[in-house]
């Protein structure tokens, strides 16, 4: 793919963002970029694929890391493993299904339904309320959405995490998430390769040190994450979603 010299600038800055939110947070690799990155370039086949060979990376890289003993301000990270084989049984199926969804709905129709989401998503950051779950049905119908979305655009996380929160600890949050994300995107990239979808291999091998400043500066701002509350910087982050989602749309309707 040949792109102008300020496209590959601007790609370039947000897998460093990319590195910087997924290190930071434990999601969000693809939910806060996606958006960014259609606005570049609206194939999200060429950059879903690329995201997909970075979380493997990073993720398998943040669990082999954080194997450090615990200390007086930051408990050791460690893996809720009943989480994982729960939600795994309930969110293969639909995720599947979502991977399909994505290689036969229409490319504008897939860009206008990430968007949407994304705006809805944003939403919720901005009023403070973020999805939250309080029964087991509610459970099972988040984990279920969310495989699916994140089949069709890795942007299921939200739907995810409102489970999650639920069911494990702060200090156990993105390691947990992390073992969850890596066997999901496995999947993914199988399907896509099945598929005969270009993984943009070359791509991911040199756009992987940017993600990987970003993913350094990341992991010293999730021991900050476990200590403070971020409630304000969410609420920043929303405001930029939502109008980049709008913009986005408003492209597409052209």
């Amino acid at each position: 793919m040949d792109f102008q010299w300020y496209q590959y600038a601007l790609i370039i800055i947000v897998f460093i963002w990319s590195g910087f939110v997924r290190a930071g947070f434990g999601f969000g690799g693809a939910l806060f970029t996606i958006p960014f990155l259609l606005l570049i370039h609206n194939d999200p086949l060429f950059f879903l694929p690329i995201i997909s060979i970075h979380l493997l990376f990073f993720a398998a890289l943040t669990l082999y890391s954080s194997r450090k003993p615990a200390t007086e301000n930051v408990p050791q990270a460690s893996i809720n493993w009943g989480f994982v084989r729960y939600a795994l049984l309930v969110m293969l199926i639909p995720k599947l299904a979502g991977v399909a969804g994505l290689l036969i709905l229409p490319t504008n129709l897939m860009n206008s339904i990430i968007f949407l989401l994304i705006a809805g998503y944003s939403i919720t950051y901005i009023i403070g309320r973020p999805l939250q779950s309080n029964s087991r049905a509610l459970d099972t119908l988040f984990l279920v959405l969310g495989a699916y979305i994140s089949g069709t655009s890795l942007i299921g996380g939200p739907l995810v995490i409102a489970v999650a929160m639920r069911h494990i600890q702060a200090h156990e949050f993105r390691n947990t998430l992390f073992v969850l994300w890596f066997v999901l995107v496995s999947i993914k990239l199988c399907a896509f390769a099945l598929a005969g979808v270009d993984l943009q291999l070359a791509a991911s091998l040199w756009l992987l040190p940017f993600a990987g400043i970003g993913h350094l500066i990341g992991q010293r701002f999730h021991h900050r994450l476990l200590q403070h509350s971020n409630a304000r910087f969410y609420q920043i982050l929303g405001w930029v979603l939502l109008s980049t989602s709008l913009i986005g749309l408003v492209q597409l309707s052209r």
